[in-house]
């Protein structure tokens, strides 16, 4: 069977073991059809939405690209995907040149979109690896860091809202549960009011006398997150989601949710909507002024709450490890922006 070079990712796989079991090639029984569109289903949950989005933009942007050259996209080339990566390194696929993660990303996900379509991609073969290599070499630069947003930062991010509105106080809610939990923008927007309430959900809250309880369903797989009250009702995020529940009459399915006409929705915030609040405030309360504003625009993300966390906590970095539910502390370290990186003095330690 044959795919059209088109772009969007496909979810045929699970399909065509079906068809071939029936067959050489045998259209599928009708009786199968139910089972076919579950199995579709599944691998449309095998990755997240954000990742599906990623991948068919980046398909689409091979496609185009080789169009361009007058190239056929599939099945895959070494040679052809070689001359791709090295277009994207120096400019010349787009309008300015891609870094070494964006090129990374742009690999995985054509093998994706391949192995969608029942083709095999050798990310290993020298046309690729040795190109990809030599990109690294010359290339290759720490990333970018957001800038993280620290307590001083939050509060004045959240003196800028309207809190007589019930989207000041859902935006409240969004900045300080999303700090206070090292959360990622998606499991921010993923949350619901109990475990059974949405199919699409990618978490829940617990509430207790002392806090709140989060499971999470994220990147490294399920986890708990316990978020304390604070220290005062007006930056304690326990409170702020009582309060954002509470006005927004919000008793079961998701947390977050649009506000139209001083009414709430019943659909689930998406996740960009985090990272422009993060964005929107930080601007808006002047959080660093020495920059201009284009630097800021670019610097302030969803990823800037879960920054301020780690940067922010003074307590054993082991807690501050399982709160961002990280792998290795070293992950942990590469968000904590203001930690003492000598407080470990080896040098003396060795005798010198």
């Amino acid at each position: 069977m044959t795919f059209p070079p088109d772009d969007k990712p496909h979810f045929e796989p699970a399909t065509l073991v079906v068809r071939e079991a029936g067959g050489s090639g045998a259209p599928l029984p009708s009786r199968l059809e139910p089972l076919a569109e579950t199995a579709r289903d599944y691998a449309r949950a095998a990755t997240s939405q954000n990742t599906n989005r990623a991948y068919a933009a980046d398909w689409r942007h091979y496609l185009a690209w080789a169009r361009r050259q007058g190239l056929e996209a599939p099945p895959p080339n070494p040679q052809i995907l070689g001359l791709y990566i090295a277009a994207c390194a120096s400019g010349a696929a787009g309008p300015s040149p891609c870094s070494v993660r964006t090129i990374e990303r742009r690999l995985s996900a054509l093998a994706w979109n391949f192995a969608q379509r029942g083709e095999t991609f050798d990310r290993k073969d020298r046309h690729v690896a040795t190109v990809l290599a030599g990109i690294r070499r010359t290339q290759g630069r720490p990333p970018e860091q957001k800038e993280a947003v620290l307590p001083g930062d939050l509060i004045a991010m959240v003196g800028t809202l309207d809190l007589g509105d019930l989207r000041g106080l859902r935006d409240r809610a969004i900045l300080l549960l999303g700090f206070a939990g090292g959360l990622r923008r998606s499991e921010i927007v993923g949350l619901d009011c109990g475990p059974e309430d949405t199919a699409e959900g990618s978490g829940w809250i617990e509430r207790f006398d002392e806090g709140i309880l989060l499971t999470l369903r994220g990147k490294t797989g399920w986890r708990e997150v316990e978020v304390s009250k604070g220290s005062s009702d007006a930056t304690c995020p326990v409170v702020a989601l009582e309060t954002w529940l509470r006005f927004g009459r919000i008793e079961r399915g998701p947390l977050f949710r649009p506000v139209v006409a001083k009414a709430v929705g019943s659909e689930r915030l998406t996740d960009r909507h985090v990272a422009r609040l993060v964005k929107q405030t930080a601007m808006a309360a002047g959080v660093r002024g020495d920059l201009s504003e284009a630097e800021r625009e670019r610097k302030f993300s969803g990823h800037s709450l879960r920054a301020g966390l780690a940067s922010s906590a003074e307590i054993d970095e082991r807690y501050v490890q399982k709160q961002l539910g990280h792998s290795s502390a070293e992950m942990t370290r590469r968000y904590q922006r203001r930690r003492d990186r000598f407080r470990v003095n080896l040098t003396k330690a060795a005798g010198l």
